[in-house]
């Protein structure tokens, strides 16, 4: 499975344009694709930086991209009154890796994907250990949700920098729940007026972790990325995109061959 996007949703058309050409991907290529992008990226580096149109224009552009491609959606929650809604609308709900261990965020979108026939995906935070994740595993388990996965998306090891612990993927399978990797995310470089990346890693870092056992790849995609209002420097570009996940998915069946 790839879940893939636009950061943040800048418009309607970037947002269903980007939506369609990823629909023709999944039917060219019988690719399982969710389709991503944020309606309020809270967690910026400025107070002036965009965030993106709200929840409610953002949740009814979702709503079309849905009905106008057939893709699933997901998208951030930050806070637990935004879990209902968006779980009427989403298919996965996100927990932004900063807010993993909100007890409070986290039960409000279990109940919510209890009730809607959802899955939350909880983004392993980057200071905490893989191992502890259990926690925030068990936190949703508690409210009767089963539908879990668990995203690695790099670790700090000092200012600047995030580092792959590609030990981090089995570690979180253990605890029985599909274990995402974020490609981009992942080659952020976090400080200074805004957050750059290293989007030419992202092949890399995404090949490493479907030979270490992913259970699937999430990256965020534009159009144009020097141009895109949140997290261009590690976005991958949507016409080189293609490429890029049938490496994956080949990599992937020469994995599940010699498993099998």
């Amino acid at each position: 499975m790839f879940i893939l996007g636009p950061c943040v949703m800048e418009s309607e058309s970037l947002v269903l344009n980007t939506a369609e050409h990823l629909a023709n991907l999944r039917d060219t290529y019988k690719l399982q694709i969710v389709f991503k992008s944020s309606f309020d990226k809270a967690n910026r580096t400025s107070v002036e930086s965009p965030r993106g149109p709200g929840l409610d224009e953002g949740l009814k552009l979702l709503q079309k991209v849905r009905e106008q491609t057939g893709l699933p959606t997901t998208t951030d929650i930050h806070e637990a009154d935004q879990a209902e809604p968006a779980a009427s609308v989403c298919s996965i709900l996100q927990i932004p890796a900063f807010l993993a261990r909100q007890t409070d965020l986290l039960v409000a979108a279990a109940d919510a994907a209890v009730k809607h026939g959802a899955t939350v995906n909880i983004k392993k935070p980057q200071f905490v250990a893989p191992e502890d994740t259990r926690h925030a595993v068990s936190k949703c388990e508690s409210r009767g949700l089963q539908r879990i996965l668990l995203c690695e998306r790099g670790t700090t090891f000092g200012y600047g920098r995030l580092v792959n612990d590609f030990r981090s993927i089995p570690i979180m399978q253990s605890f029985g729940v599909p274990v995402v990797y974020d490609a981009t995310h992942s080659v952020q470089l976090p400080g200074g007026a805004t957050t750059g990346g290293q989007r030419d890693m992202v092949p890399c870092l995404s090949r490493a972790a479907v030979a270490a056992g992913c259970d699937a790849v999430f990256m965020e995609t534009h159009p144009n990325p020097d141009d895109a209002l949140s997290d261009g420097p590690n976005m991958v570009p949507l016409d080189q995109l293609t490429k890029l996940l049938l490496q994956l998915t080949k990599l992937r069946e020469s994995i599940l061959e010699f498993e099998s």
